[in-house]
Order: C-alpha cells, then sequence, then structure tokens
C-alpha cells in the first residue's frame, strides 16, 4: 500500500508512549483506543472530555505590542489563544526542525474566496455562525473588488512560483449566491486574467458552493457561462430531513433548495454535486434515495463536525452509530449493480485501499493545501477549524502582508502537511493509519491539549474500513460476468475529469507526486450553506 508524502526522520515526540497495538485485522467488531475514558498525555488515545470547558481566551487591554496598532494586538492576542487551545501544534511543532528533518512543504493548490459572509439561512448547526468562532460579525458583508484584484495577483503569484499545473478556486461564504448574476464570475474572472499573465501553463477551475435556495436561470446561466460548476448543500431530499434548515425567520429553506436543485439538475455540465451531513435522526436509505431523486452525479457524505470537548450526537465508547448510518447506505450503493451516483466518501475508502492517493484531507495522509481568503482579505486555514474554538481558523495572515509561500510555515497548516508524524502514537501503529490518517484534522481535538488525538470518530472508522476492505476483496475473488453484464459495486463509466462532487468539511490535499496536467478538479472544503 503507498504511504502518504513524508520524506526525511520522524520528528521527535519525547512525550509519546509506546502506543497500544491496534485490534487484529480479523475482529469484526472495531476495538476503540484504550484508556478512552482515563486521562492522557495529547499524544496517547482519546479521552472522555472530563473538563470539556475551553481555557479562556486572553484578557482584552494593551500587550507588549500595543504601540503597534490594533492588527498586531489582534494578532499577539491570537498567538496567545492558539497556545491555550491547541498546544499541539502551536506549542509544541518546531516547523524549523520538520523542515530540516525532511518535510518539505507543499504549495497551496485550492483557494477559497469567502465572497460573503452572511448567509440568507440560519441553519441551527452551522458551524461558521452557530459553533464555537463567531469571527464573521467582525467580516465585511462583501470582498471588494480591491481585495479580488489582490487575493488574483496572490493567486498567481503561487502558481508561478511552484509552475502549478491547475489551481482550483471555491466561491463561498456566507452565500455565496447573494451576489447579483452579473458579479458571480467577477472573481473568477480576475484569478484567470491574472494567472493567465504569470503562469500562462496553470489552469484554472472555479466551483461555487451553495445552499441552493438562490438558484435561478440568470444565475445558473452566468455560471455556466463562465464555467463555475455548482456543488449544493442540502441535509436529505425530504422536508422532514431539513427541519433544521431554516431562515433568519423560521422558516424552511428546503422548497426553495430543492426548486433550485431540479433546475440544476437540468445543467448537468454545471452540477458538481450535493453534500449531506450524517444524521442519526434519519433514516439512511430513505436519505439516500431522496437524494437520488435530484440525479446528483455525487453525493457527499459527511460526518458532523465534532471533536473530543463537543462529541457528536449518539457519541458512546463502544458503539459505532455512524458507521452502522453509513454502512446501511454502502450496501444499497455497491449492490445496486449499476452506478447511480458516485458517493465520495465510499470511493475514497476504496482508492486508499488499493494504495491509491485521494484529493482531500478526510482521509488518508496526503499533506493539505487549502487556503481561505476572507472578505476583508485576510488568509485563514480551513473554515472546519472553526467547530474547534474561537479563532481556530486564524493564521494572522492578509493578503496585503503576507504571500501564501509565508503561509506553508504557520504552526497550524505545517502540521496538517507532516503525514504519519502529526499523529498520536496510537494512531501510528494502527494498521488502517494509511487509509483512515488519523481522520479528519478537525475531529481529533481536544480543548487545551489541540488535534494531536485519534479522530472522535476512530471506532466508527475502523469499522467502516474493515467492512469496505472485506466488500472489496469478496469483489476482487468473484469471477467476472460476461461482457455486457452489470457487475455489483462496480461504476459503469470513469468519471469525466471535473465531475467529482464538492466536499464541504474536507480540504483539498496535496498529492504524494507532481499531479498530470489533467488531473480530477480538487473538492472545496467547509460549507456554510
Amino acid at each position: 500500500m503507498r504511504r502518504a508524502v513524508t520524506s526525511g526522520t520522524p520528528l521527535p515526540a519525547p512525550d509519546d508512549p509506546t502506543p497500544t497495538p491496534p485490534p487484529a485485522p480479523d475482529d469484526p467488531t472495531p476495538t476503540p483506543p484504550p484508556d478512552l475514558t482515563d486521562p492522557a498525555p495529547s499524544d496517547t488515545a482519546p479521552t472522555a472530555p472530563s473538563d470539556a470547558a475551553p481555557h479562556p481566551d486572553p484578557p482584552a487591554g494593551p500587550g507588549p505590542h500595543a504601540g503597534l496598532g490594533p492588527r498586531v494586538d489582534a494578532a499577539v492576542a491570537q498567538q496567545v489563544r492558539h497556545a491555550r487551545h491547541a498546544p499541539w501544534p502551536y506549542t509544541r511543532l518546531d516547523v524549523a526542525a520538520a523542515r530540516a528533518a525532511g518535510h518539505r512543504p507543499h504549495p497551496i493548490r485550492q483557494f477559497v474566496l469567502k465572497t460573503r459572509s452572511r448567509c440568507n439561512l440560519a441553519c441551527t448547526y452551522c458551524y461558521v455562525y452557530e459553533m464555537a468562532d463567531q469571527g464573521w460579525r467582525e467580516q465585511p458583508p462583501a470582498m471588494t473588488p480591491a481585495t479580488i484584484a489582490r487575493a488574483a495577483q496572490r493567486i498567481a503569484e503561487h502558481a508561478a512560483a511552484h509552475d502549478l499545473p491547475r489551481v482550483d478556486l471555491v466561491l463561498h461564504g456566507g452565500e455565496p449566491l447573494l451576489s447579483a448574476p452579473a458579479q458571480l464570475a467577477a472573481p473568477v474572472d480576475a484569478v484567470r486574467t491574472a494567472v493567465a499573465g504569470a503562469a500562462p501553463a496553470t489552469r484554472v477551475t472555479a466551483t461555487v458552493q451553495t445552499n441552493g435556495t438562490l438558484l435561478t436561470r440568470g444565475r445558473l446561466t452566468a455560471l455556466a457561462a463562465a464555467g463555475i460548476r455548482v456543488g449544493v448543500s442540502l441535509d436529505g431530499g425530504l422536508p422532514a430531513h431539513n427541519t433544521r434548515r431554516v431562515d433568519h425567520a423560521g422558516r424552511p429553506g428546503f422548497a426553495s433548495a430543492a426548486r433550485g436543485l431540479r433546475l440544476l439538475a437540468r445543467h448537468p455540465q454545471s452540477y458538481a454535486g450535493v453534500l449531506c451531513v450524517v444524521d442519526l435522526d434519519q433514516d439512511p436509505i430513505e436519505t439516500y434515495e431522496s437524494l437520488l431523486a435530484f440525479d446528483p452525479p455525487s453525493v457527499g457524505l459527511l460526518l458532523p463536525l465534532a471533536n473530543w470537548s463537543s462529541p457528536p450526537p449518539g457519541h458512546h465508547p463502544g458503539r459505532t452509530p455512524y458507521a452502522d448510518w453509513l454502512l446501511a447506505v454502502f450496501e444499497r450503493w455497491w449492490h445496486d449493480g449499476v452506478r447511480r451516483t458516485r458517493i465520495r466518501l465510499f470511493e475514497e475508502i476504496i482508492a486508499l485501499l488499493l494504495g491509491l492517493p485521494t484529493t482531500t484531507e478526510t482521509l488518508g495522509l496526503t499533506p493539505a493545501a487549502t487556503a481561505v481568503i476572507e472578505t476583508d482579505g485576510s488568509i485563514e486555514q480551513a473554515d472546519s477549524l472553526k467547530s474547534a474554538y474561537e479563532g481556530a481558523a486564524a493564521t494572522g495572515m492578509t493578503l496585503d502582508t503576507h504571500s501564501f509561500d509565508q503561509l506553508l510555515d504557520h504552526p497550524g497548516l505545517a502540521a496538517r502537511q507532516l503525514g504519519r508524524d502529526a499523529l498520536a502514537g496510537w494512531c501510528r501503529a494502527c494498521e488502517l493509519v494509511d487509509v483512515c490518517g488519523g481522520g479528519h484534522y478537525p475531529h481529533r481535538y481536544r480543548a487545551g491539549e489541540g488535534f494531536r488525538r485519534p479522530s472522535v470518530y476512530c471506532a466508527d472508522l475502523q469499522r467502516l474500513i474493515r467492512h469496505i476492505a472485506a466488500a472489496v476483496q469478496r469483489a476482487a475473488q468473484t469471477p467476472r460476468p460476461a461482457a455486457g453484464a452489470p457487475v455489483a459495486g462496480a461504476t459503469d463509466t470513469p468519471p469525466a475529469e471535473g465531475t467529482e462532487a464538492v466536499d464541504a468539511t474536507a480540504p483539498v490535499t496535496a498529492p504524494a507526486e507532481a499531479p498530470p496536467a489533467e488531473a480530477p478538479a480538487a473538492h472545496p472544503p467547509a460549507v456554510a450553506s
């Protein structure tokens, strides 16, 4: 099995105890990490959050840099906040030592443009507006033309410096479709113009992630003309699945979203796919079948953003409710005989089991390669980190003061490019590490410790991966049918370039080797829609 990118010698982990061996390969029931309910250092198996309250933020008031301006004061306060909430990586990772050990930085390949910081919906579970980070309140409602121009310049500069064959843009929010149709393509046009001048060999792809309620013929026409594909976030294909997706007056948004999706389905060349967060209260098969009614080319099934200090609903040691939900869908999808849609989570696991690289950070060990540009021009990490603590995605960098090359040495991003060496000891010893990769980075968080723990979904991921591995092995041992006969679990034809779904919580990752010029388009990260 191919191991993801890390070169050189492993980074030292002086406080890392000898990890407990993972469960045996033929154990049908995944065993959670040892000491699941006992206190443990940050590099050991996860513990239940007995003191879930995060450390307090630094007090307001003047600090040692008070005379240097409010932006510097804010940056210093943010450094203190990172150190208190997440010692790994902010006080325990020496980036210079990592570079000396052979861990080279990987260029940014996906740029998320927060063209809007507000949304027309008020979903009760939204990680941008309803979770730990409330930084959106300080952001301008929309990205200005000047900020767009500066972003385009910085992206082109980075593409030229690293000879990137392709960069992927994601128009994001908030709700990016709050912009008028004539303005939707402006950021993409600006980036394409700048990249064409600085790095003419670099191709620019673009996607917009939306809640679907504002999709109209005019907007779809404008997006199609600009070559911008559309991904839609939904909680299922029935009104009962979407009771928490409401507007600011508490009115349901499903009817408008469904109308937009039906319109989008008539434009398959613009249709990237549908995202759906797993909801244990909903029947998995009903949810899957209801989404198929919108003819999505791809479905992204996402685990709720949760961590050890804020566990997901239904979380309990020794139980795997999320694996159970997903495996019900997997069995239906795998045995359909003909591909009705792609399900990225399952396809990624299968690819990793076969030793192939993936393009997202939710699984596997390849390095993160996503940057977020807020409406005010600040540069941040992936939005999904906002579920951990206030300012968790902040870097203190802006388009005016920093290049994307400087972002590569930020401890938060550098940690997510270390592969195996960024993981807890138990994860590094696990036989599933090349597939699981420790799980999605935000799911590893515990307040006051940081991100060097197994995923809060560790037991679910073990069960899911083992079940899919067994299904793949059985399929490999089954005699092939006659030509033209359907094969259970097989897809019909390889996907065309750029047909994969938009993934809201999964930042794009850099490939282990330089990608071919026509590699599949990357997938957008966390979705506020």
